[in-house]
């Protein structure tokens, strides 16, 4: 064999290579019906083991063929002790390595399909274990990008020693879904006061946005509006 072959070789050798890695794999979606729990965490990794049926007291998961049904025993996003666990209903789609959990109260704006609960990547299944790795939803991606949004207000917010409470502003922000602020912030005379109520108002307007698109709910009380600003520690505090 001379270079010229060698090196075709070589490299049709790498291209099948590196195709047969990104290649995704096909799951059983048989193996996949059944009770899971005895949950691990592995970094990203949530891996799963076959029970006979769902502990009360215990995260897990059950998939069923029917309609598919999906119930998810949990605690919900509360971790502190003592923790209260309920069941969770939905549906479930299986496609090739990714597995999609649904509401099936709740649709989207469109319609068009339920409410996503979870996303997941099946990283592997076999007839006891199941090892999962979740993906972002539509709707965590939308917070994410209002948590950033509010992590850069509250930096700014936060920019100025306080050590006179005179010298500080009040403004409400957010948008709670029945109507009116979230809350009221403090900021610093000093500081690009135009710039600042700007990234507030785009604040608001995606929460709104945000309230609509999801169907979030909310209580319609109003919050408390402070009447001065108070500095402790070089912080400032409202007063109310």
């Amino acid at each position: 064999m001379n270079i010229k072959t060698r090196l075709l070789a070589i490299i049709i050798s790498l291209l099948f290579l590196a195709c047969s890695e990104n290649k995704e794999i096909i799951i059983d979606d048989n193996l996949l019906i059944g009770n899971w729990s005895e949950v691990t965490y592995d970094g990203k990794k949530i891996i799963l083991q076959r029970v006979y049926k769902l502990p009360d007291e215990q995260y897990g998961m059950t998939f069923k063929e029917e309609f598919p049904t999906f119930l998810e025993r949990t605690s919900g996003f509360c971790g502190t002790p003592p923790l209260t666990f309920f069941t969770v209903e939905g549906t479930w789609k299986l496609q090739e390595n990714r597995l999609k959990i649904y509401d099936a109260n709740i649709h989207t704006i469109d319609n068009t399909e339920p409410m996503v609960l979870h996303a997941f990547s099946i990283i592997s299944l076999t007839e006891n274990e199941l090892v999962l790795q979740r993906e972002l939803t539509e709707q965590e991606k939308d917070h994410l990008e209002l948590i950033h949004l509010y992590e850069e207000i509250q930096a700014i917010a936060t920019s100025v020693v306080c050590s006179n409470g005179d010298d500080w502003l009040l403004t409400p922000y957010g948008s709670k879904a029945c109507g009116g602020p979230q809350g009221f912030l403090a900021y610093h005379k000093s500081i690009d006061v135009s710039k600042f109520l700007k990234k507030i108002e785009v604040y608001n307007k995606l929460e709104d946005e945000f309230n609509k698109k999801w169907g979030i709910i909310s209580t319609c009380d109003l919050p408390a509006k402070p009447i001065k600003v108070e500095c402790s520690n070089g912080a400032p505090m409202l007063k109310y």
